[in-house]
């Protein structure tokens, strides 16, 4: 009987010792499936065969993905974890289902300290405005000279009519010229003014001055050198500063690919300044992305390494803060506008990369790219907009004929 018995254990022992490695692999498969079960209706395969499917290296992208985020699934892309053959198809057909929305809820704890961060500061205080600036702006000036067209516009082309990414650029900052009505002598206030393309633009071919604000060192740098020989006067500062610093009223104001870094609890303050600096008869455009919902928290991966403490606003987020403060003469959306704007860009960054290689590293590559094509797909899926707004103060007595 004992014998019997012992035989009847060791049995079961073997049974145990079987399984067990099956139960592990079934536990290590669990990440996986759910990232599948998250994908299905976006028709993107894990290993598939088709371009936009993704591509698995290392399996602990799946875990990387459930803990972070979006954080984790880009941190993984640079890390050589998974790849797409069509990185930006991939983006658009995710973000057309809002996985993005989906990850990081299935990111509970991650998502709950960016909540409850969002909430306790203001990641935009003035202490912090120069941010935005050292970590992307100031990254090296050969990166977008090699990217960007001969204006230096790093902001959304305007295709209508355009199949080149230099006319399309001239042809928004034409668009924008014409929708401020600008004659000379007017004075023109450029609130994130970049590296002096629509500045330059406006002084020469409109015969306006122009002052200039950036929170970037190498853009105001190469923006003064641009702008010498015109009436174009280029400050490093933040918005904040402009009554006290730069004073006056302006005929009109722009500002063009700023607003992301203002954040919703800096609105109100952000267009009293404008409303303050502009004159009573005067127009104020606001081109800026805009995001089809309003979301509680920043992408998380976006915030890490590319726009720190950046924020894009809904359509609530902006007229709730204009009420009151500005009228509306109109709304202008080409967001789709933005995708060719960007694999443009890409193609122009990939093409100097065997000279950009010298000063950035293969990580930095990766990013960029992850960058590039992941905002491409954002705005091809209609979650990411591009709008121009055109206020005025209801002072203004004349009406405004919108411009397309």
């Amino acid at each position: 009987m004992a014998q019997a018995q012992a035989q009847d254990t060791r049995s079961a022992a073997a049974r145990r010792a079987g399984t067990a490695p099956a139960r592990r692999i079934l536990r290590a498969d669990v990440p996986r499936r759910l990232i599948e079960r998250l994908l299905e209706p976006t028709d993107v395969r894990i290993n598939g065969t088709r371009p936009w499917d993704i591509q698995v290296h290392d399996p602990s992208m799946y875990q990387r993905a459930l803990r972070d985020g979006s954080l984790g699934f880009g941190e993984a892309y640079m890390a050589g974890a998974w790849d797409s053959e069509q990185l930006d198809e991939t983006f658009a057909r995710v973000l057309r289902h809002d996985l993005d929305e989906a990850l990081n809820h299935a990111a509970k704890l991650h998502f709950a300290l960016r909540w409850l961060q969002e909430r306790v500061r203001n990641r935009q205080s003035p202490a912090r405005a120069f941010t935005v600036g050292e970590r992307h702006y100031d990254i090296g000036n050969d990166v977008y000279l090699a990217m960007l067209d001969p204006t230096m516009s790093y902001s959304c082309g305007y295709w209508a009519a355009a199949d080149t990414l230099e006319a399309a650029q001239l042809a928004k900052l034409r668009l924008i010229c014409r929708k401020l009505e600008l004659t000379p002598g007017q004075r023109l206030l450029d609130i994130g003014c970049g590296w002096g393309g629509l500045a330059a633009y406006a002084a020469e071919h409109h015969g306006v001055e122009v002052v200039g604000i950036t929170v970037s060192r190498n853009q105001a740098s190469l923006a003064r050198e641009r702008c010498k020989d015109l009436p174009v006067d280029i400050r490093l500062m933040d918005y904040r500063d402009l009554p006290k610093q730069v004073g006056g009223r302006f005929e009109r104001i722009v500002s063009v690919g700023m607003f992301e870094h203002v954040g919703a609890r800096n609105y109100p303050a952000y267009f009293d300044v404008a409303r303050q600096l502009l004159a009573d008869e005067g127009l104020f455009l606001l081109h800026t992305i805009g995001n089809s919902r309003t979301v509680a928290v920043s992408d998380a991966w976006v915030d890490a390494y590319i726009f720190p403490n950046g924020k894009i606003p809904s359509a609530r987020e902006i007229v709730r803060t204009l009420e009151g403060r500005f009228v509306i003469e109109d709304w202008h959306n080409f967001g789709l506008d933005y995708d060719p704007t960007l694999m443009a860009w890409w193609r122009r960054f990939d093409a100097a990369w065997p000279e950009l290689r010298a000063h950035y590293d293969d990580v930095f590559y990766r990013m960029w790219k992850y960058y590039l094509h992941a905002s491409a797909g954002f705005f091809r899926s209609r979650q990411g907009q591009l709008w121009q707004l055109v206020l005025a103060k209801r002072t203004r007595p004349r009406a405004y004929r919108s411009v397309r």
